[in-house]
């Protein structure tokens, strides 16, 4: 499967789109016009909400007419140029496999350990790592983690059910 930079430009402008109707809602929730005392609260995010609905409207229009000159150009031998070939697609659903596991992980386990298998898994299969390097790397990571939040910034990160095996707070 390959995505053509046509599918992924109007993908884009969709999603900045719908981010843009999405600040412009809110932003009459609060009010976005001038009062006595001056702007509302509501008032720049409108008109940010606005100008990014105006880009990307743009932005589609863009892709259309450039995905309607490729397909004249097609005739001609020419094919519209490819963004992502199946290949790439495949590493970045795998990274982004690894980025949901890793949050799950996180919620369920704590940021230590979801850290760790983060970094031992990234190490060990992306990295070409051996195995006990990668854990190492990974428990290297979570520890330093520790010691910088915890014990230098004295601030708390969720740590799931082994806070009472640690025996801290």
């Amino acid at each position: 499967m390959t995505v053509r930079r046509f599918h992924a430009e109007a993908v884009t402008a969709i999603g900045t789109g719908a981010l843009g109707v999405a600040g412009v809602v809110g932003a009459m929730q609060l009010g976005h016009g001038w009062s006595e005392s001056g702007p509302e609260s509501g008032y720049f995010p409108f008109y940010v909400g606005v100008i990014l609905i105006l880009a990307s409207l743009w932005n589609l229009g863009t892709a259309f007419v450039a995905h309607r000159a490729a397909l004249v150009r097609e005739g001609q031998g020419e094919i519209e140029e490819p963004f992502l070939d199946g290949e790439r697609l495949g590493r970045l659903a795998r990274f982004g496999g690894t980025m949901i596991a890793f949050v799950i992980l996180t919620l369920v386990m704590g940021i230590y350990v979801g850290a760790a298998a983060y970094i031992a898994w990234s190490a060990w299969r992306t990295g070409g790592y051996r195995l006990w390097v990668a854990l190492a790397f990974g428990l290297g990571f979570s520890l330093a983690l520790y010691v910088i939040f915890e014990i230098a910034f004295l601030v708390p990160l969720l740590k799931g059910p082994i806070e009472p095996l640690l025996g801290i707070y």
